[in-house]
């Protein structure tokens, strides 16, 4: 879908959205329903287009986490994540107990947050980091398949991060809330 967007003016005040007036927008039919974006701080913020690196990508990670993780947890990729009434985002995935579910999802809930970037990748290490991190997500993985690394966020506190690592796909991930998984990259390097 192509949309029309600006580059507000910066100082100027701008009417803030809240979650309720999205889905109104959407049940009207002023937004499309598989419009691409998110809500930040009440500001609509349109998505990058994947690109065939992220879709591989992710694909292969699905695979992984459906048939890695243990039984008590469930993932799911690409789902609205409410963070606030004026905030929503969509991450790649989300890991997350069963016994919660998906009704529950919250920051305390999401054991693991994985972003895919390829052409997202400042906005994704940036202001979406600083989102998970100022709503106590407590691990994120940014992946960069442009690169192959993954920026490994950990340890939340004051709107920021207190552990931040980058690491190659030469390397083996673990989730330090996600007991008996871990995430071989160098299998992605092979297949």
């Amino acid at each position: 879908m192509n949309i029309r967007v600006t580059d507000a003016a910066e100082g100027l005040k701008r009417r803030a959205f809240t979650v309720d007036d999205i889905w109104r927008m959407v049940e009207t039919g002023i937004i499309d329903p598989d419009e691409r974006f998110e809500l930040i701080g009440g500001e609509i913020v349109p998505m990058s287009p994947k690109g065939i690196r992220h879709e591989r990508f992710k694909a292969w990670l699905n695979r992984q986490l459906v048939k890695g993780l243990p039984d008590h947890l469930m993932t799911i990729p690409e789902t609205t994540f409410y963070l606030s009434d004026d905030t929503f985002i969509e991450p790649d995935f989300v890991v997350y107990p069963a016994e919660s579910g998906l009704e529950k999802l919250s920051p305390g809930t999401c054991l693991l947050a994985v972003e895919i970037a390829d052409s997202s990748l400042a906005y994704d290490l940036g202001r979406k980091a600083r989102l998970y991190a100022e709503f106590g997500v407590g691990e994120l993985w940014v992946v960069d398949v442009n690169d192959m690394a993954v920026t490994i966020h950990r340890h939340p506190a004051g709107g920021a991060y207190g552990s931040i690592e980058r690491t190659g796909f030469d390397t083996r991930l673990t989730p330090t809330r996600i007991g008996g998984f871990a995430l071989e990259l160098p299998d992605y390097r092979a297949s």
